[in-house]
């Protein structure tokens, strides 16, 4: 661990992060080296090894803050309303899901690269905003539907939780895929986020 104050440790673990989130914006995982990452920072790319070991940590860190920020806007919506009909609250998730797009593009992209190459302490932290994402999903269907029985609202998290991973690859489609899709005689039909997550959750919660 650097040496140093926990403000000024977070401060640069942070910029890492924000390094990291930048160049994911116009490159690939697989394209970004941790020398890429420094650049983007104000210190060497030594200085990262103070604070993440591996490229894939910090890929986790970002993912572990996306979970974090979709918490929180789920905390927002059980504070703001007592009540929700089962398409207001798929509504509500399915927005949610909408402004996380770069958390669906990590879920879907390099979720067992970022987990196998970070350290066991750096996982167990990734794991606990995962968990706190399926408390607070629970907390919500707990409120909103308590006459779901604990069978079928453990059915609507072990779906809709996988079911996430495969938002981001349908939702946005490059045009080398367009091509090879109609070539190959596939009827593509192009879907949102928010329509994706909105008809999954109104089918996982029962017409």
């Amino acid at each position: 661990m650097p040496k140093g104050s926990p403000e000024l440790t977070n401060a640069r673990r942070e910029e890492i992060i924000n390094a990291c989130e930048k160049l994911y914006r116009f490159k690939s995982f697989k394209e970004i080296t941790l020398k890429d990452i420094s650049q983007e920072t104000s210190f060497t790319r030594t200085s990262i090894y103070n604070y993440f070991q591996t490229k894939e940590e910090i890929f986790l860190a970002l993912l572990q803050r996306e979970y974090e920020l979709w918490n929180v806007e789920l905390n927002e919506i059980m504070s703001k309303f007592s009540a929700l009909t089962k398409n207001e609250f798929a509504d509500k998730l399915a927005r949610s899901l909408e402004n996380r797009a770069q958390l669906l593009k990590l879920m879907s992209m390099n979720h067992y690269d970022m987990e196998t190459g970070s350290r066991p302490e750096r996982l167990a932290e990734f794991k606990v905003a995962y968990g706190n994402s399926l408390k607070t999903v629970m907390h919500c269907l707990e409120r909103y539907f308590p006459d779901m029985s604990i069978a079928e609202k453990q059915q609507f998290l072990y779906t809709f939780f996988p079911f996430m991973f495969g938002i981001y690859p349908y939702t946005y489609v490059t045009e080398k895929q367009r091509t090879a899709m109609e070539q190959a005689g596939v009827n593509y039909a192009f879907m949102s986020i928010y329509e994706l997550t909105y008809n999954c959750a109104r089918m996982l919660l029962g017409e």
